[in-house]
């Protein structure tokens, strides 16, 4: 079956950085493009950055462009999301799923706070 396992959230300062993988089985990884969507608290699902099956293209949220990076190794079964100069406001749990799909897993939580 199915299933995506995320780690990498920790609580961090304002301004640090957090790579967050996703590691996938049950499915062929590389034929799926994949998204991190995000949910903060009291707050619905936002999909925050996409990424093709290959990894050449991607799309980002405003909120996030030129702070985070979403990748994949699909020779590994992973995708990956690099965040840099982390606020406040990106505080969430983070979910990998397949683009256009609604989490499943458990996420991970990114708190960014002093």
């Amino acid at each position: 079956q199915v299933q995506l396992v995320e780690s990498g959230g920790a609580l961090v300062q304002p301004g640090g950085s957090l790579r967050l993988s996703c590691a996938a089985s049950g499915f062929i990884f590389g034929n799926y493009a994949m998204s991190w969507v995000r949910q903060a608290p009291g707050k619905g699902l936002e999909s925050i950055s996409t990424i093709n099956t290959s990894g050449s293209s991607t799309t980002y949220v405003d909120s996030v462009k030129g702070r985070f990076t979403i990748s994949r190794d699909n020779a590994e079964n992973t995708l990956y999301l690099q965040m840099n100069d982390l606020k406040p406001e990106d505080t969430a749990v983070y979910y990998c799923v397949k683009f256009r799909s609604s989490p499943r897993s458990r996420g991970t939580q990114v708190t960014v706070s002093s």
